[in-house]
């Protein structure tokens, strides 16, 4: 049995994302864009409320793909290094 799980897509960005919630869970994190030799990676807001940091499992991308890993609830963004047309997400997958 599965349940439903939450995500976040962006559709042909080129700066950082607002802050999105996040329900804490294993996600799957995916994106294509022009690369330029920049990332997107996908950053969790730290405790203080205004640090971003670099999530536990390290969700970066350097080329156009997918990569998972758990992450804690909380505030999450998409920052974008150099990257432009970045199409990405962030999804939940049930584990059943």
């Amino acid at each position: 049995m599965t349940t439903a799980v939450d995500g976040k897509l962006f559709s042909n960005i080129s700066a950082s994302t607002a802050a999105f919630p996040l329900k804490g869970g294993y996600y799957m994190v995916a994106a294509v864009a022009t690369f330029g030799g920049g990332n997107v990676e996908l950053q969790l807001l730290g405790p203080d409320q205004t640090t971003w940091l670099s999530a536990p499992t390290a969700l970066k991308l350097t080329a156009a793909g997918a990569i998972a890993g758990y992450l804690p609830p909380g505030q999450y963004r998409f920052t974008i290094t150099t990257a432009t047309a970045v199409y990405c997400s962030v999804a939940g997958v049930p584990i059943s």
